[in-house]
This record gives C-alpha cells, structure tokens and sequence, in this order.
C-alpha cells in the first residue's frame, strides 16, 4: 500500500518541479517563433533580450515573468512591465540556549544561532510600449 503512494507523491513533486525551456517554449508558440527576423530568431535561441523585440519574442527567450504591470504616461502611452524574480537565501541570526551536561548535573549555554529563509527579489525588468521591448535592465542578487 506504501509504494502507489510514494508513486503518487513523486509525480507530483516531478511535475511541480517542470521548468519550461527555449525549446518548449518555441514549440508552445511556433508562429510566433516562425515570424522572427533570423537575427532575433539568433538572440532567442541563446536566451537573449534586446530593444525593438517583441513580447513573443520575450517569451520564447526568457520565459514567462513572475508578474506583470501596466503603468500610463503622457509621452509613452500604456507601458507593460514585465518582471521576473529571483530567489535567494536570507541568513537571520538569534542568540538562543541549550543544556549542556556537566558531570552531574545541567548547566544553560547561551549560544548564537542562524537560519536561511528564501526571499524573492526582482532580477530583471523589461518595459514594453507598444507590444515591443522599450527598455530592459538586469538587477543584482541583494546581499542582506
């Protein structure tokens, strides 16, 4: 009874853990794929973005983003903004305690202590105006 189980239990961390690829992705969305000039066809297959590119095109490369925004401006009209996250490891330090034997009896040891949790940050940006890359920037993992 234990085995179908731990079967079930490791399709579903197999399928949670599926990550899509440039391949897949091309695949996902052929005709857009098909309708790139060779040159931006070239930079999607290496995972590359650059200015003028198309929100396909921006798929195809780097995937789905982790959340989208939309902003107005006089001079630009409706921007979208794509932005992806990153996750990093967060070090929290703690002064705690712990009982410490001592021949016949027990004595309380103050000592420093850390934990790691995970904090999302956002590790690129991509404004579109008009449906094409208007600017894109890369951001550096947070040092905490």
């Amino acid at each position: 009874m234990k085995r179908p189980i731990h079967l079930v239990l490791g399709c579903l961390l197999l399928a949670g853990c599926a990550t899509t690829t440039i391949e897949s992705r091309k695949k996902e969305r052929v005709a857009a794929y098909s309708a790139l000039t060779p040159e931006e066809k070239e930079l999607v297959d290496k995972g590359q973005v650059k200015v003028g590119m198309s929100q396909d095109a921006v798929y195809i490369a780097w995937g789905p983003p982790s959340e989208i925004l939309q902003s107005q401006s006089g001079s630009n009209g409706v921007q979208s903004i794509w932005l992806y996250y990153g996750t990093t490891m967060q070090e929290t330090r703690y002064w705690t305690f712990r009982a410490v034997p001592s021949q016949d009896h027990l004595f309380v040891e103050r000592y420093l202590d850390r934990d790691y949790d995970p904090r999302d940050y956002v590790r690129a940006e991509i404004v579109f105006v008009g449906g094409k890359v208007a600017s894109w920037r890369t951001l550096p993992r947070p040092t905490y």
